[in-house]
């Protein structure tokens, strides 16, 4: 049995709700983890709240020297929660051990919240008369966080969010609980007082508790598109703050200047890494004039030399999906593809039947589309798995216009030699991120995460600087301190400096 991790202690619960948690490299069960009720996620909340005045209270510098110990427990467990990680989720362990170190990234960015929370000041600004701006924290913080980064996307979150000087409850993924009851746990060794972080699991009884519960002051989601809608018109309708991230489908223009063997290793990786289950995985490349046939030949044997199989095995490269259903969704869009006339260049589902039989599993090897069309459901929808598709357009002009006609708007990237084009493309890309010869955008902790249109909902993105304000509010103090014969406020006018 899988536990919550309440006011900081692990909480056992046998009665009620309960889901199966899988081992997706081989259909087993390993675990059960509760499914909170309403009353549940209520009695958590009430916890974080009740410790949030003595943390909110806890000098910056304090707060700061209990992630430094958390940074250095994360760093020593990596290991051990990369194993968590492949168990529930099926990634490989070097692609694991790589999301929590992007994760440890945001831990020392929020390490330095006694400088990130410096307010401004001005002396005089009328006579005798001072201002001062301050950041402080909003109360009991949520975050909704999805089963394909089981630690990175929780540690966007929770330290930013507990440097500030709020409490925390994180409902994590269902399907993949098991890592943040762990970093709970860390939380607590590194000093962090029982309540400040708790960790509740649940389906969409406990989310839809956390969304309107008067108590919570700000909500942090990523997920699929729809739910992050309705997260947001939770909050919105609550009263809440709130950061939502939706569904992606990032292009990667590559121009016929690029060299095709360095674009054509990054697809590979950013295509086909973590099974396609990443909300920054480039699931389209665009082929501009010239590059179509080249790209193509570049990643056929790339693609065929990839290896299939469980995460846990040092020669694999790509691991299973995540769920049976899932499994069946994404073989769903090769049938679309073939049945709307793109060209079936390579077909996972024979790899996958192989690695099926030797291991059981949701097994779905790297797929290849050519000539897909935007008219088409492989390109208009989010797949999230093994599956690029290629779309040939003429010019850099029909390039950009392709990537912004898009629903989703995460991120995208370009590959040339050109540095003209490459700056002209950035401006132009209406999307959240843009790598120029780097595939996946997804920028260092001390710069934010967010995409536009269909992919974000709300106002701040995540960690870095937008990710402090998020979790802060303004106060502004203006103060005078007059003497005796300072002339008294008995005007009625509009008060002037």
């Amino acid at each position: 049995m899988i536990p919550h991790w309440i006011n900081g202690q692990r909480v056992l619960v046998a009665a009620g709700r309960h889901a199966e948690v899988f081992n997706p490299a081989t259909g087993v069960a390993t675990g059960r983890v509760p499914l909170a009720s309403a009353a549940e996620a209520q009695a958590a909340v009430a916890v974080a709240l009740a410790a949030w005045p003595a943390w909110r209270d806890t000098p910056a510098l304090r707060r700061a020297r209990v992630l430094f110990r958390f940074r250095e427990l994360v760093e020593r467990h990596r290991e051990e929660l990369a194993r968590l990680i492949t168990a529930e989720h099926g990634k490989t362990l070097g692609d694991a051990a790589g999301s929590i170190q992007r994760g440890l990234e945001v831990i020392e960015f929020a390490c330095g919240i006694p400088q990130l929370l410096q307010g401004e000041a001005s002396r005089e600004v009328g006579t005798g008369i001072d201002c001062q701006s301050l950041r402080e924290p909003l109360g009991v913080c949520a975050g909704i966080t999805p089963f394909n980064f089981p630690a990175m996307v929780p540690l966007w979150m929770f330290p930013v969010a507990i440097a500030c000087g709020n409490s925390f409850v994180l409902k994590p993924s269902e399907r993949t609980p098991s890592c943040a009851v762990r970093l709970a746990e860390l939380m607590g060794e590194a000093g962090l007082p029982p309540g400040v972080l708790n960790v509740l699991h649940g389906d969409r009884e406990a989310v839809d508790e956390l969304l309107c519960h008067p108590d919570v002051a700000a909500v942090s989601f990523v997920g699929s598109t729809p739910v992050a809608r309705h997260v947001y018109a939770g909050c919105a309708q609550a009263g809440k703050r709130v950061q939502a991230l939706g569904g992606a489908k990032n292009h990667l223009l590559v121009m016929p200047d690029a060299d095709m063997a360095q674009a054509a290793d990054a697809l590979v990786a950013a295509a086909y890494g973590s099974a396609g289950e990443r909300c920054m995985a480039i699931s389209v490349a665009v082929a501009v004039g010239s590059a179509g046939d080249a790209l193509r030949a570049a990643l056929l044997p790339r693609i065929r030399a990839l290896r299939l199989g469980p995460g846990t095995q040092a020669d694999v490269d790509v691991g299973p999906l995540i769920t049976a259903q899932h499994l069946e969704r994404v073989r769903g869009y090769i049938a679309a593809g073939e049945a709307e006339g793109a060209e079936l260049v390579v077909d996972g589902r024979i790899a996958a039947e192989r690695q099926a039989a030797l291991s059981g599993g949701y097994f779905l090897g790297p797929t290849l589309f050519d000539h897909a069309s935007s008219a088409m459901r492989i390109w208009r929808e989010e797949i999230f798995g093994p599956l690029l598709i290629i779309v040939r357009v003429a010019t850099p002009a029909d390039a950009l216009a392709l990537v912004n006609q898009h629903e989703f708007a995460n991120g995208a990237a370009i590959y040339t030699r050109d540095g003209r084009l490459a700056r002209e493309c950035a401006a132009r890309l209406d999307v959240g991120m843009v790598g120029i010869n780097v595939p996946i955008p997804v920028p260092a902790a001390f710069f934010s995460f967010g995409g536009r249109r269909s992919s974000f909902f709300g106002d701040s993105n995540v960690h870095g600087v937008e990710g402090v304000r998020f979790y802060t509010q303004i106060k502004t103090i203006t103060s005078r301190w007059p003497h005796g014969g300072d002339a008294r406020d008995s005007k009625l006018d509009m008060p002037t400096l």
